[in-house]
């Protein structure tokens, strides 16, 4: 499995939140607490946007995220105000570029903890439904870029929360064929670099750790005396795969089968089926 992080807010060092937090991404790659491993060294990926710029950079790799240089000259120098970062535990799949997150299309960034319970049982027919047009796409080998192509197949640039439901439907009735019990374990981030969408959802209802942070301005008040929180903007949200500290009320488990979005007209969270 993996961990990831999203953030969404005032600009901000990518350093500040990937290597300085107690238990950061950086650190999680190391010592995960809640992961099905401790250690998620298979690669990883950062993808950001910036104001006059029509898509997101991306830039992953196959090295462990605790040991590249690269990718700490990057995240002292990049300021953004959304940003995604990902460490992969592979679940079967190689260990290459190809299959590091987060995925990009356009605008769209995508990124996802868990599997496609029997994946390679079912990959052909769910190749089978993804757009031809986007198909030429697919560069990796990846249940979590099959399911992206898939929520793209569904509308994910019209409707996400839909997009996302049908391709989960479309995984479980495909694997309900091939005598898979439960095929869907996910957690995943998606934006079109305005929006960010996460859902949680297993078919065995027992699903990877999310959580999403509280609002700042409530954190300042309660611990007036953490430096950490000053550098910290009032409109900050985090989405993690599991907390970057031990800070009291900072942290707030998303509830499992939901999905929420953060967004600048106010943020919301429903709860979420396949389709």
């Amino acid at each position: 499995m993996c961990r990831w992080l999203a953030y969404s807010g005032t600009p901000i060092l990518l350093e500040n939140l990937l290597y300085r937090p107690v238990h950061s991404l950086i650190d999680q790659s190391l010592h995960a607490r809640m992961g099905v491993e401790t250690t998620n060294g298979d690669g990883f990926g950062i993808g950001w946007y910036m104001p006059d710029k029509d898509s997101p950079a991306v830039v992953r790799d196959i090295g462990p995220a605790w040991s590249d240089r690269n990718l700490r000259e990057i995240a002292g120098h990049v300021v953004s105000p959304l940003f995604f970062a990902h460490i992969r535990a592979s679940t079967g799949t190689a260990v290459q570029q190809t299959n590091c997150h987060p995925f990009r299309y356009g605008r769209w960034m995508w990124m996802h903890n868990g599997a496609i319970d029997g994946f390679p049982l079912l990959r052909r027919d769910l190749a089978l439904a993804v757009r031809p047009d986007l198909f030429p796409y697919l560069e990796g080998s990846t249940d979590s870029e099959m399911m992206f192509y898939l929520a793209l197949t569904f509308g994910l640039e019209d409707d996400p929360r839909g997009a996302v439901a049908r391709m989960a439907g479309l995984v479980e009735r495909t694997g309900h064929e091939h005598g898979v019990e439960h095929p869907v374990q996910m957690t995943v981030a998606v934006t079109d670099g305005v929006r960010l969408w996460s859902f949680r959802y297993s078919t065995q209802r027992t699903s990877r750790s999310l959580f999403y942070s509280t609002r700042v301005e409530t954190l300042k008040s309660l611990h007036p005396d953490v430096a950490f929180l000053r550098d910290i903007a009032d409109d900050a949200r985090l989405i993690v795969s599991e907390p970057l500290g031990d800070l009291p009320g900072a942290w707030n488990e998303v509830p499992e089968s939901s999905y929420g979005v953060v967004q600048p007209e106010g943020d919301e969270m429903h709860t979420f089926a396949p389709e």
